[in-house]
């Protein structure tokens, strides 16, 4: 489920949001004050941000300067300010898209609608996905069920193969050979090794393991 923070001071206007978007299917987080929308963006992972500009302790183009710093999920500013030069600003400043209050819920949906898809088309390349695993090929890591796991080198190399051919039986040559980058001996304990502790590390977060060994001819993911 997409994940949307609304940093929005007035409750009544908060609220409603939050509660438009959930009955269209999304999770919200409601904050009402610009330094607690950072601590958010901080500490948890979201899909988007609805973001007012009058915000107390942070104002909102503060908040959007911040957010630049570190990610380039979608920000749509939503503001009582209906000043051209005010939108050409923030749009400079990183900003997706601008609606002005009052608004039109029906065109909050659709906006939103309309920039995750366009974001997740732009990423569509970075991220590799089966079932609940997926894995960003730029940041080099694995999210199972929203929870992130740190993965060594040489567990990323194995697991992105597997993720690129999700039917395809990979041996353990042709892991040791792509992954290390040196002629395979025969020596199958480092590979055993490699896999066991990524299963453990997915298992964990899953209830599952999700790499299945093909005897006698190698891996690739559970079916």
């Amino acid at each position: 489920m997409e994940r949307i923070l609304i940093i929005e001071d007035e409750k009544d206007v908060n609220q409603l949001l939050a509660q438009h978007l959930q009955d269209n299917g999304y999770e919200t987080v409601s904050v009402r004050d610009g330094l607690e929308g950072i601590r958010q963006l901080r500490g948890q992972r979201f899909d988007m941000v609805l973001l007012d500009l009058m915000l107390p302790y942070k104002s909102g183009d503060e908040v959007l300067r911040e957010i630049r710093k570190d990610c380039d999920i979608p920000v749509i500013v939503i503001s009582a300010k209906d000043l051209v030069g005010t939108k050409i600003d923030l749009l400079t400043l990183g900003a997706d898209d601008y609606i002005t209050k009052p608004f039109d819920l029906g065109e909050v949906t659709a906006r939103v609608v309309s920039n995750l898809r366009r974001y997740h088309m732009k990423n569509r390349k970075k991220l590799l996905s089966y079932q609940e695993l997926t894995l960003d090929t730029e940041s080099k890591t694995l999210t199972v069920n929203d929870a992130e796991l740190e993965l060594t080198a040489k567990e990323y190399g194995i697991l992105e193969l597997l993720l690129q051919s999700p039917d395809k039986v990979f041996s353990k040559a042709y892991l040791y050979e792509t992954v290390w980058g040196y002629e395979y001996l025969g020596d199958e304990n480092v590979i055993k090794t490699h896999i066991s502790n990524l299963r453990a590390k997915i298992k964990k977060h899953s209830g599952t393991e999700y790499i299945e060994t093909v005897w006698g001819l190698g891996y690739r993911l559970s079916k």
